[in-house]
């Protein structure tokens, strides 16, 4: 089990660095990606606003600085999804449900022995592109993962 008492100091520092980031530069998808209050959010809370585990919360916090490198750096991006969800918009005074289109894209790479996956939102045609949640993964040592399979005839050395 994972000590959680220094919770409160890592969650600091974290909310800390990312407010510093403001916005990074993706060559993936050739534009700024926001890092919003709504991303370091959605670290924190799950969907219903009630708060995820804690050791999932520290993980994720201390993974947040291979996040933004993770934008920086890959040409493109592995995941993208779109889909349908409403919103609760002010329309005249009044608030009201909204449909909006979601896209979401995934970008996973190996950072400094760590696979992860970090995913970016955009609401609306409009919207500006954020930052949505960096997902841990396994971490990846020697050759443990590697599986090499020959996939071509002849000799890549001599041809």
């Amino acid at each position: 089990m994972e000590d959680l008492s220094n919770y409160e100091k890592l969650k600091e520092d974290a909310q800390n660095f990312y407010n510093n980031i403001h916005k990074v530069f993706s060559p993936a998808l050739n534009q700024d990606i926001y890092f919003n209050s709504e991303g370091f959010n959605h670290i924190v809370f799950k969907g219903s606003r009630s708060e995820k585990e804690r050791p999932s919360q520290m993980l994720r916090f201390k993974l947040l600085h291979l996040a933004v490198k993770l934008v920086k750096l890959p040409t493109t991006y592995q995941e993208f999804e779109e889909t349908l969800k409403e919103f609760e918009v002010k329309s005249h005074k009044k608030r009201i449900r909204k449909s909006k289109p979601v896209r979401y894209w995934g970008i996973i790479a190996i950072i400094d022995s760590r696979k992860i996956k970090v995913i970016l939102r955009q609401i609306g045609d409009g919207g500006a592109m954020h930052f949505w949640s960096i997902v841990p993964a396994w971490t990846t040592n020697k050759y443990r993962d590697a599986k090499f399979y020959t996939t071509m005839k002849g000799s890549p050395d001599e041809d």
